[in-house]
């Protein structure tokens, strides 16, 4: 039946939870899943709970150093070494053990006021736009204004002051920026705001970012945002060089302020991405086990000035006596990656560098499939669908935020605050066909390869790809029956 109101729609959806997985197991069978591969493949190459399996070349890479003995040091010089290569001289790396140990040595080593001397500290301020994923960027800091002040509380499966809150940094506040032209309408059965960004106007929002600079300017020590290139994500605004314009327009306001710009680009990939000498950015940091394939561990790029704050963070920048690098103590070697990352970090930047097409056509080869299969769906929801491809994140965007144009009821989106607390349907219904999901929610699919969808070599099994997208087509078309939008 169709709804008035869209919390009516997503009342039912959540009564009729238990008929949607019966018809969702009956598709998967229909699309013909075989059961040997349930449960076993999926849409996203790597999630924090389920990282992908290692290509050959670098599984080979990490057992043969695995057998060798290699200081530390020497691994992490190569590491930049590579950096370096592409980037330049002024650019440095530190490895990290996972990417939010990345942003949380990166955050406490800039914008944080310091701990040391006399007296009471002052108070820190850091802008970050309100975009997805801000759990992360976004919550080094206490939020600012106050009406965000529980943005993040029912975030994450750990709750009270050693969840989320626990992240928070000393006397470090975060000024939240809503973004001009992006919705933040509540959707969901968990019903929560979400950012809803493919009309973002970068021009307008950094106007608005500026203000707020101005108001804060006396407590501003940074500022952040995400590093991806999607409309979905806000970013589908670019100069000829495709680098997002609002990521270079935060980047010269930063400078504008002598303060670091740090661009959290988890699901991104170094070199064949988001390129610091074209968006400005100060810093940047990844999750090497998502788009770049190594083993579990993040990476820290960016310019020497600040890298060097960073490096001493993590006890790599030097010996106390003197000497150009180290592996020694310091309040963050708790984040030390190990050696097997560090050897598997090695060999994907080797092949991120001298051949990029391991990577890339992979991609090409899933836009593709997705376009395909796409062509499937009733034509009443292909309308406003956009399907981007991004080599930055090695996954194909799907925004569906323009089914919900002119006042009518689209696909249903869930926010984030459904993906934890089980009521994203998407995920947990692609889950009922035993296709493992993604990333899905505020109106965003990313599909990426790897989660047992490519071969040793990294090169897409396009029958099993096949399946998974056939599922998510399936799928949508079942959740917007009983959404009363079919």
């Amino acid at each position: 039946m169709a709804h008035k109101y869209k919390f009516q729609m997503y009342k039912d959806l959540h009564a009729n939870i238990a008929n949607i997985y019966a018809d969702l197991r009956k598709a998967a069978d229909d699309i013909g899943i075989p059961q040997d591969i349930r449960g076993k493949f999926g849409l996203t190459g790597a999630i924090s709970g389920c990282p992908a399996p290692l290509r050959k070349d670098i599984l080979e890479a990490s057992e043969k150093g695995a057998k060798e003995v290699i200081p530390l040091a020497i691994l992490m010089d190569q590491i930049r070494e590579l950096v370096k290569e592409v980037y330049g001289d002024e650019y440095d790396a530190a490895a990290t053990s996972t990417c939010e140990a990345a942003l949380w040595v990166t955050f406490d080593a800039l914008f944080t006021p310091p701990m040391q001397g006399r007296g009471d500290s002052y108070r820190a301020r850091y802008i970050a736009p309100y975009e997805k994923h801000l759990h992360h960027q976004g919550s080094y800091g206490r939020p600012f204004p106050g009406r965000f002040k529980d943005i993040f509380a029912d975030r994450g499966s750990t709750p009270g002051e050693l969840g989320f809150y626990g992240k928070r940094q000393n006397n470090t506040d975060t000024v939240i920026v809503p973004l001009e032209g992006a919705d933040y309408s509540v959707h969901g059965i968990k019903y929560h705001p979400v950012p809803l960004l493919t009309g973002v106007d970068p021009e307008a929002s950094i106007e608005k970012m500026a203000l707020h600079a101005e108001i804060h300017e006396s407590m501003l020590t940074g500022f952040t945002s995400l590093g991806y290139e999607t409309p979905g994500y806000g970013y589908g605004a670019k100069d000829e060089d495709g680098t997002p314009l609002l990521q270079k327009f935060i980047a010269d306001l930063a400078h504008s302020y002598d303060l670091p710009y740090v661009v959290d680009n988890a699901w991104g990939l170094p070199f064949v991405g988001h390129d610091p000498r074209k968006s400005g950015a100060d810093v940047i940091v990844y999750s090497m086990d998502k788009a770049a394939g190594a083993a579990t561990s993040g990476l820290i790029i960016g310019k020497e000035e600040f890298m060097v704050l960073i490096r001493r963070a993590l006890g790599m920048h030097g010996d106390r006596w003197g000497t150009p690098a180290s592996y020694g103590k310091a309040a963050y070697v708790t984040f030390d990656p190990g050696k097997e990352a560090l050897l598997t970090q090695v060999q994907t930047l080797k092949v991120l560098k001298d051949n990029p097409e391991v990577f890339t056509k992979p991609v090409d080869d899933l836009e593709r499939i997705i376009k395909e299969e796409f062509e499937a769906l009733d034509p009443k929801l292909r309308e406003g669908i956009i399907i981007s491809k991004s080599y930055n994140s090695k996954a194909v965007e799907i925004n569906y935020e323009g089914t919900w144009k002119d006042g009518k009821m689209g696909i249903p989106i869930f926010s984030i605050e459904d993906m934890y607390a089980g009521t994203n349907l998407i995920q947990t219904g692609l889950k009922q066909m035993g296709v493992i999901p993604t990333v899905a929610y505020d109106g965003n699919i990313y599909i990426s390869p790897d989660l047992g969808t490519t071969d040793e070599n990294g090169q897409l099994k396009e029958d099993i790809m096949r399946y998974g997208i056939k599922a998510l087509v399936k799928l949508i078309e079942i959740l917007c029956k009983y959404a009363g939008v079919l």
